[in-house]
């Protein structure tokens, strides 16, 4: 079962997420650099029907410590004429520019095509999200389009989002 993977990066652990992560996992959600981008009113309500939800893998990213610093998780689209992944992932702030998410990153591409035998991925950050977009970039992703007014703001304003994807043929070695 995918949820019960643990994957060894370079620099970081993915491991499933557990009860003991949400003070961790919920702290980190409430930086003013992640609440930005992954919004919220009771966090910690929302880790309850997280751990709950089947569908979404969560995995914390856990440093060299063991000390939980973030979190990725995808979802599979199983349709046989539409079969891909879609991956989400935030970093605490204290680590962030050090190559963590690239490792997290990195990481799970390498089991979504390698070992769950995917051919193209997705990840769709907020358009303004420079620097995810950059480190997205960075390990292959592209840009494929820009989808206007996606995300709601708690301001009830719209935002839009950067829709970019990874192939298995296009990914680097």
């Amino acid at each position: 079962m995918s949820d019960q993977v643990s994957l060894r990066g370079r620099r970081v652990t993915l491991r499933p997420v557990i009860e003991a992560d949400r003070t961790a996992l919920v702290a980190i959600r409430r930086t003013e650099a992640v609440r930005r981008w992954w919004k919220g009113t009771d966090l910690d309500a929302e880790f309850a029907e997280d751990l709950a939800d089947e569908e979404t893998i969560r995995l914390a990213v856990v440093d060299e410590r063991d000390t939980v610093i973030g979190l990725v998780q995808f979802t599979e689209e199983d349709d046989p004429e539409y079969r891909h992944a879609s991956i989400d992932i935030y970093i605490d702030p204290a680590v962030h520019r050090q190559g963590v998410a690239t490792d997290a990153l990195t990481t799970v591409v390498t089991h979504l095509f390698d070992d769950l035998g995917h051919h193209r991925l997705t990840i769709d950050p907020a358009a303004t999200n420079s620097a995810a977009i950059n480190c997205y970039a960075g390990i292959g992703f592209q840009p494929v389009g820009v989808m206007r007014q996606y995300e709601r703001q708690p301001d009830g304003s719209w935002t839009d989002g950067l829709l970019m994807e990874l192939l298995l043929d296009d990914r680097p070695r």
